[in-house]
This record gives C-alpha cells, structure tokens and sequence, in this order.
C-alpha cells in the first residue's frame, strides 16, 4: 500500500511540475494594460468559478458511497469541514492565498520566467523545514541539510548569471522567496487535515478561492477603479486570467493530490523539477534566451533533489534493517 501511494504521488506531482512550470509564461504573456493585483483578482475567481461544479460532484459520490457502505473516512470527508480546526485552517489559507497570487505575479512580472521558475525551488529547503517543525516528520540529515545549500548555491548562479549581476539582485526573486515561505507553511498545516482525513484536495482548492477571491475582489474595490475590470472582461484579455485560472486551479489539485499521498517534504523535492519545464515554455512560447548560467543552476537543481531523494531513501532502509 505504501509503495502503490508513493506512485500515485510521483505521478500527481509530475504533472504538477508541468503545470506549475507554464504559470510564469502565462503571467508574462498576458498584456501590459492588465495590472498585477486585477489579474490575481481575476485569475483567483475563475479558479472557484471551474471547481464549484468539481467539489459537487465530489460531495454527491462521497453521499452515494455513505448510502452504500458507511465508513468513517467518507463520514470524516463529508462533515470534517464543519470541525473548528478546520473552519480556522480554511479561513486562514483564504487570508494567505490572498495575497500569495498578488506576490507570485509581481514577481513574476519583475523577475521573468526562468528565474521566478528557479526562485520558486526554495521551497524544497522550505518544505523540510516546515515538515520537520510542524508535522513532526522524518529528522532532516546532515547530507541532506548540505545538497540544501547546494540546491540554493545552483539557483543562485543562475539568478545573478554566475554572480556577474550580485550587486543587481532582482527584486522579483525576493518576493518570490517570500510568498514561498508564505504558502509553504500554509501547505503544511493543509497536509495535517489531510492526514487526519477531514478535508479533500477538491474542498480545499474550491474553498480557498472563494474566500481569496472575495477577499481580493473587495479590496480592488475598495483601492482600485472599477474601469480595469470592466476593460479585463473583454475577451482578448479575459482569456489570459482564464488560461491562468485553469491551469493554476488544476496545479493545486494535483499539488494537494500529491500531499495526500506522500510527506510534504518529498512532495516539495518532486516540484524542484519546475525549472526545467519553465525554462522549456519560456524558450518555446516567449522566445527568452536560456543562458549558460542557467543550464548549470538546473543542473545543481537537479543533481541536489537526487541526492536529498537518495538520502531520503536511505535513512528509510537503515530503518527497516532496524
């Protein structure tokens, strides 16, 4: 059973790679008259909009399974939400994912889409930790707190182009890195309700985007004039956030998906992949230019999630040796 969730894990979460790895170029592709904070605002809405009708379906198989076999964990499903724990823990990532797609989309405005891409990967360090004080999971090596360093040694490079561009670090990776340490703790706290069975991937996503979007769509009529949405429902710019929408609310699906299938530490390695894909899109739809520099920070990237993975596995074996 183990090894059968462990696939289901890998697979959600490679999927997740290529999806997580196209949002930047979405981003920047879109026109320069759609502002940041409409586009988050816009791009949250359609994401509630597309999984309304997924969280009903949900509910109507998890009360047909209740009709024919009643079991605790589909019993735990259905009314887990209800649980004050879990009503805090969605307001809560209603708050958060608030402001995490405004941060992600400035950020990616500032820092293009290689680098948000690679900017993205501090998660992987985020994520250990945060597993490892949260939710108690497995110690963290000494091997593994090391090919840490060397993952951000890798982004690095490529982010400043070998150190040449230091004294003109982008501003756009910085807030980058801060609406990951942002969302990741928020995952981390998700991970426990799945844990306990009480929530879904599917609840999550369709309840956090309907209190993001509310949350967002009062502010942006409070702060901003109504004109920039009226002009972003036209449809050579409604598409953009739709596109956004669709492949950001799929994204965290099956990033929710993996998390209920393997620890989030391993989860966060799996999406540490992301560069490599972005990089691709980028080239492919942007026409940006992929640098030397960039090569080789996708290669410590890379060779970094093996060895963590690696000494992942290895502390497992000692342990049923044990």
């Amino acid at each position: 059973m183990e090894n059968y969730n462990f696939r289901k894990g890998i697979i959600n979460g490679i999927i997740c790679v290529f999806l997580i790895g196209l949002q930047p170029v979405i981003s920047l592709a879109r026109p320069p008259v759609i502002d940041a904070f409409t586009f988050s605002t816009i791009t949250v809405m359609f994401m509630a909009i597309i999984f309304f009708p997924i969280f009903l379906i949900e509910r109507f198989k998890l009360k047909s399974k209740v009709r024919k076999e009643s079991n605790d964990r589909i019993n735990s499903l259905l009314s887990g939400w209800k649980q004050l724990r879990n009503i805090r823990l969605f307001v809560g990532i209603g708050i958060v994912f608030s402001i995490v797609p405004v941060l992600l989309i400035i950020g990616y405005d500032l820092a293009g889409a290689v680098n948000s891409s690679l900017a993205l990967k501090g998660e992987v360090i985020f994520a250990l930790l945060s597993g490892y004080v949260f939710l108690n999971e497995k110690r963290i090596s000494k091997m593994q707190i090391f090919f840490c360093i060397i993952l951000f040694l890798g982004l690095f490079i490529a982010i400043t182009q070998g150190f040449f561009d230091l004294l003109e670090f982008n501003l756009g990776v910085l807030i980058i890195l801060l609406a990951v340490i942002i969302f990741t703790i928020a995952h981390t706290f998700t991970k426990s309700g799945f844990d306990r069975n009480e929530i879904s991937p599917i609840q999550v996503v369709f309840i956090r985007n309907v209190l993001s979007g509310i949350i967002l769509l009062s502010t942006h009529f409070l702060f901003f004039p109504i004109e920039d949405l009226i002009m972003i429902f036209k449809p050579e710019y409604l598409i953009y956030p739709f596109v956004m929408g669709c492949d950001w609310g799929l994204s965290l699906w099956f990033w929710y998906r993996t998390l209920s299938y393997i620890s989030i530490g391993k989860a966060g390695v799996i999406m540490s992949l992301t560069p490599i894909t972005s990089a691709f899109f980028s080239w492919m739809i942007l026409g940006d230019e992929i640098t030397y520099f960039h090569l080789i920070g996708i290669t410590i990237v890379i060779v970094s999630i093996y060895m963590i993975v690696k000494e992942k596995k290895g502390v497992k074996e000692i342990k049923k040796v044990d």
